[in-house]
Parts: structure tokens; C-alpha cells; sequence
């Protein structure tokens, strides 16, 4: 085997990678953990909300979008389906149940997010979803 082989058999397959990535996103969602969230992108990383919302440019945005989420959120639930690769592109399907520490009503975030990734991390994350609100069991 040559060297080229070799570090291409130690190199993660794309799609268990960037599974990884979306899985550590969630754990962050997950434990209100704004600077983890902010760990999976590129320094100069690009996160889009909402379709027609303005980007959100760089890490540091990025942190401070995700950094009020313990005072929003509790009993954070977050899961992924199939990660679908195109080259450095990866998109996912993902569903985030949580509780609003206001009122105490059940949200169930459903949706997609679109990805590009470089050197390992996402450089571009779109995010497309619904919320339904309702009881625990939606």
C-alpha cells in the first residue's frame, strides 16, 4: 500500500464525518453550549437561520446567536436522519424538541440543513424548518 492509500484508508468516509459534525451541532443544541455549536464551523464559517434571514458570519456570530438558549430552552432533544454527501456538500434532515422555560410549552422543530464544508468543518450551514407547538407526545 502507498503512502497516498494508507492516509486515504485512515481518513474518515464523508458521510460518517459530517454525521459527526451535525451530531456534535446537536449536542450542543442539546446542552445549551453556544461555543460547541460554534466549534463545528470554519473561523470565517457562514449560518443561515431561516431562509431569508441575513447570514450570520463567523464563529463569534455564530456564538452569540446560539448563547441565549439555556434561558429559552429546556429538556433539549435533538436526532438526525441519513446524511446525503455531494462532494463537500452534505445535507441531513434533523427534528430538536424542546420546552419553553416561559410557559412551559412543548416546541417540535422540524427540518433540513444544507452544508459545505472545508478542511473538516462546515464553512456554511443553511437551516430550513418548521415548529409546531403542542404537547410532549408531538
Amino acid at each position: 500500500m502507498n503512502a497516498s492509500s494508507e492516509t486515504e484508508a485512515r481518513a474518515p468516509e464523508p458521510k460518517k464525518q459530517y454525521a459527526a459534525l451535525i451530531a456534535e451541532f446537536g449536542k450542543g443544541w442539546e446542552k445549551g453550549s453556544s461555543d460547541r455549536i460554534a466549534a463545528v464551523f470554519t473561523d470565517d464559517g457562514v449560518f443561515i437561520p431561516e431562509p431569508f434571514s441575513a447570514p450570520l458570519c463567523g464563529r463569534d456570530a455564530i456564538d452569540e446567536y446560539w448563547r441565549d438558549i439555556p434561558r429559552e430552552q429546556a429538556e433539549v432533544s435533538f436526532k438526525i436522519g441519513e446524511v446525503f454527501v455531494a462532494g463537500p456538500w452534505f445535507s441531513v434532515e434533523f427534528r430538536c424538541k424542546f420546552r419553553r422555560r416561559r410557559t412551559g410549552e412543548w416546541i417540535d422543530v422540524r427540518g433540513a440543513l444544507f452544508c459545505e464544508t472545508d478542511a473538516g468543518k462546515i464553512s456554511e450551514m443553511r437551516m430550513y424548518w418548521h415548529r409546531v407547538t403542542g404537547s410532549e407526545e408531538n
